[in-house]
């Protein structure tokens, strides 16, 4: 278990980094990262596809900047705390996702297995790229495959309802 810097209560940066404060989690950091990602999803207004992707672009370009910031500032790569990769992951998991609580937490969950599973080529990735692009590319292809695996269960049960 990583200690949580001081800063990340001081250093909005750093507090932005950490998940505005689940990456400080005990346990768990990147479960309770990606619970504080739902809840901010769950607050977003509603978008059209196209803002809402252009929304992921900035969030994943934003994130590539605070986690590189904090890694270097604390002196950690990939810090367990630093959890807004999670936020970007769960959020790329929910791209036209079906409206409800079911896919809500369906989506919770295939972007959890995929982020601590990670199947290849996002452990290879998460092994070898470096700086903040790297704490978050692992997570934007986990979000990648869950949003794929959701869209499949989406496309199915819509299927089987009409069946």
């Amino acid at each position: 278990m990583a200690i949580t810097p001081r800063s990340v209560w001081r250093n909005p940066v750093h507090f932005a980094a950490f998940g505005f404060g689940s990456g400080a989690a005990p346990v768990a950091p990147g479960t309770f990262g990606t619970l504080m990602g739902m809840a901010l999803y769950l607050l977003l207004p509603a978008m059209h596809w196209p803002w809402y992707l252009l929304f992921l672009l900035a969030a994943t370009i934003v994130g590539v900047w605070i986690c590189d910031k904090t890694a270097h500032d604390i002196g950690v790569h990939d810090h367990g705390g630093i959890v807004w990769d999670e936020f970007v992951g769960y959020w790329i998991t929910m791209f036209v996702a079906p409206t409800g609580w079911l896919w809500i937490i369906v989506g919770f969950v295939l972007f959890r297995f995929f982020d601590i599973v990670k199947p290849w080529p996002i452990r290879w990735l998460d092994q070898h790229v470096k700086g903040g692009f790297g704490v978050m590319i692992d997570d934007v292809l986990a979000g990648v495959m869950a949003l794929i695996c959701l869209q499949a269960a989406a496309y199915i049960s819509a299927q089987s309802v009409f069946a």
